[in-house]
């Protein structure tokens, strides 16, 4: 199916509009050499553990004995596992660490393709989680971001812009494929008052 059958929302339409490439510029090749390899490559911070789990699973009222009794989980899985919708929580940098430079934002390629792109105004249009091995307590997670695609210039309801997916990439401190978060995001320019 089409994006814009799925995304009908955003009032997508398929093609370059009359104009708009006067207004968004062609795609940069300092861009187009970013498609496909990996960047902000990084580990979690700590090592996961319980205390956010139950945070979590208290949030939003979760009472799946898988994550709240040790013996269930172990019975089930051999261990203590975090919840596979939590993958994105590993990877969010706190405001400030000792040593640390400068502004941390989650997901900093979406930023540096706003910057770049010249796209002030951007959202998330759509998100997809594909899960591989349970997440352990005690696991270190390392990541890596991977632009996927950047579209043509599109006319929205919203103003004119391009989509782009990137792909969160995870693994476990043995290799193991943990999981893929996919975003679909849209940069645009709010259209002249």
């Amino acid at each position: 199916m089409p994006f814009w059958d799925v995304h009908a929302g955003y009032g997508f339409k398929p093609g370059v509009q009359k104009g708009m490439s006067d207004e968004i510029p062609e795609i940069p090749q300092s861009v187009q050499n970013l498609i496909g390899k990996s960047q902000y490559e990084e580990q979690t911070e700590f090592d996961i553990e319980m205390g956010y789990v139950y945070n979590t699973m208290a949030a939003v009222q979760n009472g799946n004995p898988l994550y709240w009794d040790k013996s269930v989980a172990e019975e089930l899985v051999g261990a203590q596992i975090a919840p596979p919708t939590m993958l994105s929580v590993w990877f969010r940098p706190h405001y400030w660490t000792p040593g640390a430079e400068g502004e941390r934002k989650a997901l900093q390629t979406h930023f540096d393709l706003k910057e770049m792109l010249g796209l002030p105004e951007a959202v998330i249009a759509g998100n997809e989680s594909i899960f591989g091995v349970p997440v352990k307590m005690g696991d270190k997670l390392r990541t890596c971001q991977v632009i996927k695609s950047i579209s043509d210039v599109k006319q929205t309801k919203v103003g004119t812009g391009r989509f782009w997916v990137i792909n969160v990439e995870c693994v476990n401190q043995d290799g193991d494929h943990v999981g893929t978060d996919i975003y679909t995001c849209l940069g645009y320019r709010r259209p002249a008052a």
